[in-house]
């Protein structure tokens, strides 16, 4: 391995805030519906104690994105996410540029809530819509209606915020090809400057997957989503990740630092990072119990091996349409680009990777069967 250069490394940071008003039946992620009061101060307590034990680790290095997830952040107020950002701010350096995104459901926020987050220095507002249609939000365990759907974007406008993202669901339980165009087209109406577009998957540990709903063939998922990108291109959507669209560029900053092996930091309970030491690559994540998060529960470390460097990298920038420089491999994980050589090989002559030997890029057939592009980089 050659030594790795933390300072050339992006960095970014992630904070969870893992409560809910009810828990999903699709929902994987680490969060629990509340129960009782919401303990604002003793849980951005225990965020900002992790932000300074992560800022010794960071040699100064100044944090280009925010992101507030969760969970439902915006159960939190706007006091709170100002309290929460300045104290970031007082321990790590953050750019003055820096893209800060807060998550909020569209059943759990006001205008009130959307004008003081904007006063706190929140920048772009990812909304968790999901469905229009009634009957599947009901289904999905939503707490909001298509009208609070679309109340919320127009209040998140009216508080200022020019850079807004839709989270969208499609392959919804017995959803037509009509329905999923239909539900496509009314987030288009909104002209959100971003949309996360992704199919419904039933996850481990999920209510779905222990009672599985009657789910659209994959035939069907597949014209969906044929028909669905076409539309999103006409309507000026570029996608530049497997589930991301964007207009003018605007494409979600946070995340791709992610896809493109960049590094994070993660605060919250059940919070994963990643950070770049001249040692090498380092996993963590903290105690998922929000209970025991906040009493000081501990943080796991992990050391990436070769062979994990060597997956989680592809696994990250091939989901990328446009891919990423080759070159980009060796200054992320240390490795030489010998050690790839015979998976870009066999990836190239089955058509799931283009030709090029300077760019890593999977082929439309590559983006469609990632899974076995993926495995060709499995040791």
């Amino acid at each position: 391995m050659i030594a790795l250069q933390p300072g050339d490394v992006p960095l970014s940071l992630y904070l969870h805030i893992p409560w809910c008003l009810r828990k999903c039946p699709y929902c994987d992620f680490n969060s629990h519906a509340i129960k009782g009061e919401l303990p604002e101060r003793a849980y951005l307590e225990a965020l900002l104690a992790d932000v300074e034990d992560d800022a010794a680790r960071t040699g100064g290095r100044e944090v280009q994105t925010v992101f507030i997830g969760g969970g439902t952040p915006s159960l939190f107020s706007g006091a709170a996410i100002r309290q929460l950002l300045e104290g970031i701010r007082s321990r790590l350096p953050v750019a003055d540029d820096a893209e800060i995104t807060l998550e909020a459901n569209p059943g759990a926020v006001d205008a009130g809530h959307f004008a003081g987050y904007r006063e706190a220095g929140v920048n772009r507002i990812s909304l968790g819509v999901q469905s229009f249609a009634a009957d599947k939000l009901k289904v999905l365990g939503r707490v909001h209606d298509p009208r609070q759907a679309r109340d919320a974007f127009h209040l998140a406008r009216r508080a200022g915020f020019q850079n807004i993202n839709l989270d969208l669901m499609f392959g919804l339980p017995e959803q037509t090809l009509q329905q999923a165009l239909d539900d496509l087209r009314q987030a288009l109406e909104l002209a959100p400057e971003h949309l996360s577009w992704y199919q419904l998957t039933l996850e481990p540990n999920t209510l779905f997957h222990h009672q599985p709903p009657a789910l659209p063939p994959e035939e069907l998922l597949w014209d969906v989503q044929e028909a669905g990108q076409a539309l999103l291109a006409r309507q000026g959507y570029g996608q530049y990740e497997v589930s991301a669209y964007a207009r003018d560029g605007l494409y979600c900053r946070h995340n791709l630092n992610y896809w493109q092996f960049g590094d994070y930091l993660a605060a919250g309970a059940g919070a994963h990072g990643k950070l770049t030491g001249k040692s090498g690559v380092q996993r963590y994540w903290r105690e998922r119990q929000p209970l025991a998060y906040m009493q000081g529960g501990k943080t796991a470390w992990r050391l990436l091996n070769r062979a994990d460097l060597r997956l989680e990298f592809m696994m990250n920038v091939l989901r990328l349409r446009e891919g990423a420089p080759l070159a980009l491999f060796r200054k992320r994980t240390g490795l030489p680009l010998s050690s790839l050589e015979d998976s870009l090989a066999r990836a190239r002559a089955k058509g799931l990777l283009r030709a090029s030997g300077e760019w890593l890029q999977p082929t439309p057939l590559g983006r469609r069967f990632l899974n076995d592009l993926l495995v060709m980089f499995h040791e």
